[in-house]
C-alpha cells in the first residue's frame, strides 16, 4: 500500500515542485514505484517533467475529479502518464483552478480526491502530491488524502512566519477529516549556507521546532542549475548529476526512506 506524501506550503517560491519531482524520482531510482500528482492549476510539475503545454492536455486531474464528483466510472490508469525517469504522473492544467468553485458545492467536498486516490495508490510504493501555494479546497483535499506532509521552507524569515498558519490548518484537518495525517518533517530549501543570514534562519527553525517537529538534516542549497531543470523536462539527477542539489535530494530521499 503506497504512502501518500503531500509536499505542502501555502507560500510560493519555496521549492515545492522541485522537491516533489526530485523526491519522487529519487525514490524511483531506489526501485520504488512512484506516482506524482500535480495538484496545482499552474501545471508547474507537469511542465517541469517535459509536458510543456499542459493546457492542451485532454485528460488531467481536473477531468478525473469531475468524474468522481459526477459519479462517473473511471478506466484503469485513466489520465496517468509514464515518464522516462521511471515515474508515473497525473498531470494538471488551468482547468484545475476552475474546479475549486465546483468543489465547494460538491457533497463531501474535502474528500473527493481521497475517494479517487484510494483506487490507484495500491499500485505504488509512494504517491507524491504537489499542491498549489494556497490553503484552498484543493489543498484541503490533498491534506485529507495524505499520510505524511513534507513542508519545504525557504531559508528566509518571512517563510518561517507563515509556518504557524500552515501547522494550525494541518492540525484542524487531522482533527476533523484525516486522523492518520502526520508531519514527516520540515525541509529547508534554497539555502546559501555561506551566509550568516541563512545559518541564523536554520538556527531559528531548530530553536522553534526541535522536539516538536522533525527538521530534515538534508538542506537543499540555492543553485542556478536547479532552476534550469524546469525548462529541461528532466530531473536534477540528469541535468546536473554531480551537483550539490542532486546530492542533497538524494540524501533527502534516504532520510524519507529511513
Amino acid at each position: 500500500m503506497g504512502i501518500i506524501y503531500n509536499i505542502c506550503n501555502q507560500k510560493g517560491g519555496c521549492g515545492k515542485t522541485m522537491t516533489s519531482v526530485s523526491l519522487g524520482i529519487g525514490l524511483a531510482r531506489q526501485g520504488r514505484r512512484v506516482l506524482l500528482v500535480d495538484m496545482d492549476g499552474q501545471g508547474s510539475m507537469t511542465a517541469s517533467l517535459g509536458y510543456s503545454q499542459p493546457d492542451q492536455m485532454e485528460v488531467t486531474l481536473a477531468t478525473i475529479m469531475e468524474k468522481v464528483i459526477d459519479g462517473k466510472p473511471l478506466s484503469d490508469g485513466e489520465g496517468i502518464l509514464h515518464h522516462s525517469e521511471n515515474i508515473d504522473l497525473l498531470p494538471a492544467n488551468i482547468e484545475l483552478s476552475g474546479l475549486e468553485v465546483t468543489l465547494v458545492n460538491a457533497m463531501s467536498c474535502e474528500t473527493i480526491f481521497r475517494e479517487y486516490i484510494k483506487t490507484v495508490k495500491d499500485a505504488y510504493d509512494a504517491v507524491i502530491l504537489d499542491t498549489m501555494p494556497s490553503l484552498g479546497m484543493l489543498t484541503i483535499n490533498a491534506l485529507a488524502a495524505a499520510d505524511k506532509i513534507i513542508i519545504p521552507v525557504q531559508a528566509q524569515y518571512l517563510s518561517i512566519r507563515g509556518l504557524e498558519q500552515l501547522i494550525r490548518t494541518i492540525a484542524r484537518v487531522k482533527q476533523r477529516i484525516n486522523p492518520e495525517l502526520s508531519i514527516a518533517g520540515i525541509l529547508i530549501t534554497m539555502a546559501d549556507m555561506r551566509t550568516n543570514y541563512a545559518r541564523d534562519i536554520v538556527e531559528l527553525l531548530h530553536s522553534t521546532y526541535d522536539g516538536k517537529l522533525r527538521i530534515f538534516e538534508s538542506i537543499i542549497p540555492l543553485s542556478v542549475r536547479a532552476a534550469e531543470t524546469s525548462a529541461e523536462g528532466k530531473s536534477i539527477y540528469l541535468h546536473d548529476p554531480a551537483g550539490k542539489v542532486a546530492a542533497a535530494y538524494a540524501a533527502l530521499t534516504r532520510e524519507v526512506m529511513g
